[in-house]
């Protein structure tokens, strides 16, 4: 079976909405595009945890929109800076979850196209390596919604960016996670893995089991107010 990983960038406020540059999704009037750049390239912990990510052996699982911007640019970036990692996408499966397959193209060596969600779930039951998202927030939803995840690694920037397409949304099954790893750079990136842990537990704060007359009222208040 296979494990799907959740590879995200987000701001202090969740925000994972165009990470790598001013163009990459302006949408909805988003005005700070490339708000990880500043970071990515100077940062040791963010290089050496993307290293441990991508050192394993893995696919990409990514949606339409984020799939376009990568077959845009990665073909093409061999020989760069980021030469190492291009070879790497370009090598690897490259799996696109969308509903308008036939707006894909599939020119970019080794890519597969899907359907939605249950598509990824009768993938996940082969063998194989990791599929891993980049991006791809509505694909994110919807996996997160379906309980296709298996593991959350998400770099944590030192940005608050107020608005913009976030990591969880209103469609997302509340469950409780593990923390099995973290690391926190000098400048303050966190770069911190979760794995599934069952559902929330949730229980009255110690000393509060006997509430008193004027919590009761606030109660009946709040009551009255819904």
């Amino acid at each position: 079976m296979r494990k799907v990983i959740v590879g995200a960038f987000v701001s202090m406020d969740g925000v994972m909405q165009g990470p790598g540059g001013p163009d990459e999704d302006p949408t909805g009037g988003f005005k700070y595009g490339g708000w990880v750049a500043p970071m990515a390239d100077t940062d040791p912990v963010f290089g050496e945890e993307i290293g441990a990510l991508f050192g394993q052996p893995y696919d990409l699982l990514l949606g339409r929109k984020t799939y376009e911007i990568f077959a845009a640019h990665w073909p093409y970036a061999e020989g760069g800076p980021d030469d190492e990692i291009a070879k790497q996408f370009n090598r690897i499966t490259k799996y696109v979850a969308t509903r308008r397959a036939g707006d894909v193209d599939t020119s970019w060596v080794n890519t597969v196209v899907l359907g939605g969600v249950e598509d990824v779930a009768k993938l996940k039951q082969g063998d194989g390596p990791a599929l891993v998202t980049q991006g791809s927030t509505e694909l994110v939803h919807a996996l997160l919604a379906a309980g296709l995840v298996d593991e959350i690694k998400v770099f944590t920037f030192p940005v608050l960016l107020g608005k913009g397409k976030r990591l969880f949304d209103a469609s997302s099954q509340a469950a409780a996670y593990k923390l099995t790893h973290s690391k926190v750079s000098p400048a303050g990136l966190i770069a911190a893995t979760y794995v599934p842990n069952g559902e929330v537990q949730h229980m009255t704060i110690r000393g509060a089991e006997n509430p008193s007359k004027a919590e009761l009222a606030r109660r009946e208040k709040m009551k009255r107010e819904c």
